[in-house]
């Protein structure tokens, strides 16, 4: 019973996360005129881990049209903190670095 009102608040905020609703970045023309927009890039394939302990994964992305046209099929190499799949798209904040290969 100690603290319950606390974890009603946490609950009924997790709730309203839940619910909310995401527009695709298509419905979003501003996105794509600003420079300093994250770029959108696709996982094409998962390379490996890195790090020293694991904890970040490598993989080929492909630039997406919508949000970078002079970026659109162009590939990189990148590490990813955090999980990852193929498939799954990535908002990049920068995109002339690449990573280096795994040894």
């Amino acid at each position: 019973h100690f603290g319950s009102s606390h974890l009603g608040a946490s609950r009924s905020r997790l709730a309203q996360a839940a619910t909310q609703t995401f527009r695709p970045v298509s419905s979003l023309p501003a996105l794509a005129m600003d420079s300093n927009a994250p770029k959108l890039a696709k996982v094409e394939k998962v390379l490996g881990r890195t790090g020293s302990r694991g904890g970040v994964i490598q993989v080929r992305v492909q630039f997406m049209y919508e949000t970078a046209p002079e970026l659109a099929g162009r590939s990189l190499i990148r590490n990813v903190k955090g999980p990852v799949r193929e498939g799954d798209i990535l908002a990049l904040l920068e995109t002339e670095r690449e990573a280096r290969r795994l040894r």
